[in-house]
């Protein structure tokens, strides 16, 4: 039963105080003394030991919350990426971008479970998603226009400020 404790940091206090425990402990202490120095009480003492010899140093570390049990399953997960890859003017709205808003209404209408726009966010992020933002372009924009003025008159105007410059 001697296991030594791996030289990982504990977390936090109470993690290092149940640590010094069974260190304690593993020297020979008795329950009552470990109570004492620890400035607990001997149940609290009782319980630690008991977690450590059932799984050893490693049961006394904490253990984070387990959270929420998530209302969409890992199946309904992929079907909502496939709804995603249809795109939205596929499921009635306007435009072909997602928001947070839309993907929220997608997820209620075809699986009947309400999350805010954040968290809807946040579900097809961890989905590998990305956030779109619609790019904002002038409806009477010419390309042919600006490829000409990038070509031609950028070049000339260059020329322009190199000879200036050099004089």
């Amino acid at each position: 039963m001697n296991e030594k404790v791996k030289e990982q940091p504990p977390r936090d206090w109470r993690e290092a105080r149940r640590l010094q425990a069974w260190k304690l402990k593993q020297k020979g202490w008795k329950q009552k003394d470990i109570a004492e120095a620890l400035g607990v009480s001997e149940g609290a003492v009782s319980q630690w030991l008991k977690r450590a010899r059932e799984g050893g140093a490693e049961a006394l570390r904490s253990q984070p919350g387990p959270g929420a049990k998530p209302r969409l399953d890992q199946h309904q997960k992929q079907g909502l990426l496939a709804l995603l890859a249809l795109g939205a003017e596929a499921h009635g709205f306007r435009g072909e971008v997602w928001t947070q808003p839309r993907i929220a209404k997608l997820i209620r209408r075809e699986f009947g479970v309400r999350y805010p726009p954040s968290q809807a966010g946040r579900i097809v992020k961890g989905l590998g998603w990305s956030r779109q933002k619609p790019q904002h372009r002038a409806s009477q924009r010419d390309e042919a226009a600006i490829e000409r003025w990038r070509t031609v008159e950028w070049d000339r105007i260059k020329k322009k400020l190199t000879t200036s410059s050099a004089r």
